[in-house]
């Protein structure tokens, strides 16, 4: 599987261009998947609910299934928290997974940057950058820029890269 992440600072633009990168993909029939970081603690379980029950009473990993979909709910229980590597490796096969986050992790990245965010750019400090995506044409050295809307410009890039 091909790895591609997006990358930038909170209200950037990360998930609105993750989104439309996820559609434009599929239009064009690549079959994508997507890991997404959150820095705090979230739930996608609803308290009452059996699944719930089940991973209060002390489960190591729920699996729910219906007919439209199923979710694999696992608890670290004070275990570290996987890296990116381990988590893809949960992945069924798919010609692309992008990557919402893991700002340290290896893969290749483009940075999402808004101006009215008021910060200054990661691909500086960062290795993996290999494009910006900005709303003011922000950019560092000679690393490709793009419009943060372009998706299908940005899509062509990541292909280009990825051989995809």
């Amino acid at each position: 599987m091909k790895v591609w992440g997006v990358v930038g600072w909170k209200n950037s633009g990360k998930t609105g261009l993750m989104e439309r990168l996820v559609s434009e993909f599929v239009r064009r029939g690549i079959r994508v998947s997507t890991v997404k970081h959150a820095h705090h603690a979230f739930d996608v379980d609803q308290p009452g609910r059996d699944s719930h029950r089940h991973r209060q009473a002390g489960a190591s990993e729920v699996l729910l299934s219906s007919r439209q979909r199923w979710a694999l709910m696992a608890e670290l229980r004070g275990a570290d928290e996987p890296d990116l590597d381990a988590l893809l490796s949960k992945l069924s096969p798919v010609d692309l997974v992008l990557v919402e986050g893991f700002k340290s992790a290896a893969h290749p990245k483009i940075e999402a940057h808004r101006a009215e965010t008021g910060t200054s750019l990661l691909a500086p400090e960062m290795p993996g950058v290999m494009a910006i995506a900005s709303d003011c044409g922000a950019g560092f050295g000679d690393l490709p820029r793009f419009d943060l809307d372009d998706t299908g410009a940005i899509a062509d890039f990541i292909v280009a890269e990825l051989g995809l």
